[in-house]
């Protein structure tokens, strides 16, 4: 059985799931990657694209009509990696861990270097205890997109959880370089906890 480590004092928050947003369109040459035939795409004039219709949808609390523009997105092969990541987001949220990792897998399989789908893999591993998992997850989305804050704030999290309290405090001091400066408080208070426990 897992046991939880408390720290003392005030628990710092967690960030939560990071939703895709629609990107610009990937440069795949950047990757080592050309497109020798574009594929097709219907183009609505005027209209959203099925993917915005479902984003648009998650954001205003319809949760079961966006899940079915989500999976209608997928099925025109339109912003894969976004629509599995957030359909992921959608299962977590509704307590279904294993579909979720199932939707980031999906995310990653369709982009590999899909940040938000490497950063809520974590969340999800970290959540069950899977420390490793989370950590090399962390990792990447910190490799892929270096100056997004949570991903370092909860690798921080996690490597204290697994009692590795010099790397936690120096990732950490990398969150505080990301953030304006009426964040740190909590987290200068969490370094001094991690500090003495060295």
């Amino acid at each position: 059985m897992a046991k939880v480590v408390k720290f003392p004092g005030t628990e710092p928050l967690k960030f939560g799931l990071q939703k895709a947003r629609k990107k610009k369109a990937s440069d795949q040459s950047k990757h080592g990657q050309l497109s020798l035939f574009e594929r097709g795409k219907v183009i609505k004039l005027g209209h959203y694209s099925t993917f915005e219709e479902a984003f648009l949808l998650d954001e205003g609390g319809d949760v079961q009509r966006a899940h079915e523009q989500y999976l209608k997105s997928i099925a025109e092969g339109e912003n894969l990696a976004d629509a599995n990541c957030n359909l992921g987001i959608l299962e977590s949220q509704s307590g279904n861990t294993t579909k979720a990792i199932d939707y980031f897998t999906q995310a990653l399989k369709a982009d590999p270097r899909h940040y938000e789908s490497h950063y809520n893999l974590a969340n999800i591993y970290a959540e069950v205890g899977n420390y490793p998992l989370a950590k090399v997850h962390y990792r990447m989305a910190i490799e892929i997109e270096p100056d997004f804050p949570n991903s370092y704030f909860n690798l921080g999290l996690t490597l204290a959880v697994n009692k590795e309290f010099a790397d936690a405090i120096e990732t950490l001091k990398q969150y505080l370089k990301l953030v304006p400066q009426g964040d740190h408080h909590q987290v200068h208070d969490l370094i001094d906890q991690l500090s003495s426990l060295i």
